[in-house]
């Protein structure tokens, strides 16, 4: 009897159970390679680096079952969703670093426009340890408490503040080299400004797009992404974006913008929200977009902040001619 249980265990219950694990993680990798515009199949492309890992988890636990041929479908399911998380992770024909080229880091973070944790900001700043700062949906509470927060930044320029649900919110950019005069951009959660750095003059944006579902009509983040291409594309010499994009770099937004403003995404792996994931679970909206005369020598998540999205600290050179 308990041989007969085990063989009908094998041959039909673990793959019925392994197919209807692995079906999800499938429509995920099917979305993310698809490069399909449609909203819900964008939605379903967001999540290729969590449904990977899932999948590869899938495939060890039926290895241990004994499961075989179900776990080389999964590790199937896995490399499939696994294309498009690579691409987050090492981007195509990102710029190589110039050999002794000075670097300068940047630490950029949405630190929720419900967070009052200054203290959690502080010591993440502190670790962190960056020559320029970029914080978008930055509360009354942090921003009044700049100068705690930002001590060895004392070239600072913010955006006006809006009021959003009991509060208030702003962008702050902040350097420890001196910085030009903050311009919005036309329609735009974004502003931009002039730092003066070793690496030369460059022009740091900070961006803030909205969300793809379901709090604005279903083009607006695409009307978004297209305005903030054009009007950076317009710039000259080296630039960095860094900021919320609400979606990943290798969906209709990120293949998008790149395509239209002519930037290059950093690594973007592990993820950044939400904070309450483990990092890997996690997908990674927040992006540093850089032009080509620039290279990324380091890419890593800062501590937490009390916001529901991790910041992102990245090094930055001068690329190879």
């Amino acid at each position: 009897m308990l041989a007969c249980f085990h063989d009908q265990w094998r041959r039909g219950l673990l793959p019925a159970l392994g197919i209807l694990a692995l079906m999800p993680a499938l429509a995920v990798g099917l979305a993310g390679i698809s490069g399909h515009g449609h909203r819900w199949i964008d939605l379903l492309a967001q999540f290729t680096a969590p449904a990977a890992l899932f999948a590869l988890a899938v495939a060890i636990g039926l290895a241990v079952l004994r499961g075989f041929r179900m776990a080389v479908a999964a590790l199937a399911v896995a490399a499939l969703a696994g294309t498009s998380a690579l691409e987050q992770a090492r981007p195509a024909d990102r710029p190589v670093p110039a050999v002794g080229s000075p670097t300068v880091r940047l630490y950029s973070a949405n630190l929720w426009v419900g967070n009052a944790d200054v203290a959690a900001i502080r010591d993440s700043l502190r670790a962190a340890r960056p020559d320029l700062v970029i914080l978008i949906e930055a509360a009354d509470a942090p921003v009044a408490a700049l100068d705690d927060l930002l001590p060895g930044h004392p070239h600072r320029v913010l955006t006006p503040r809006a009021r959003w649900r009991d509060g208030g919110t702003r962008t702050v950019v902040a350097s420890r080299w001196p910085l030009g005069r903050l311009q919005e951009l036309s329609g735009l959660h974004a502003a931009s400004v002039r730092a003066e750095t070793p690496l030369g003059p460059i022009r740091l944006t900070a961006a803030h797009l909205t969300r793809p579902w379901p709090y604005q009509v279903q083009w607006e983040q695409i009307r978004q992404s297209g305005a903030l291409a054009r009007q950076l594309r317009a710039g000259d010499g080296p630039q960095i974006v860094a900021g919320d994009f609400n979606s990943v770099s290798t969906a209709r937004i990120g293949d998008g913008f790149r395509a239209d403003s002519g930037l290059i995404p950093a690594p973007a792996f592990p993820g950044t929200w939400p904070a309450q994931l483990p990092a890997p679970l996690g997908i990674s909206i927040d992006h540093v977009w850089i032009s080509p005369d620039l290279a990324v020598v380091e890419r890593r998540l800062g501590r937490p902040t009390g916001s529901d999205h991790r910041p992102v600290v990245t090094v930055l050179t001068r690329a190879q001619p």
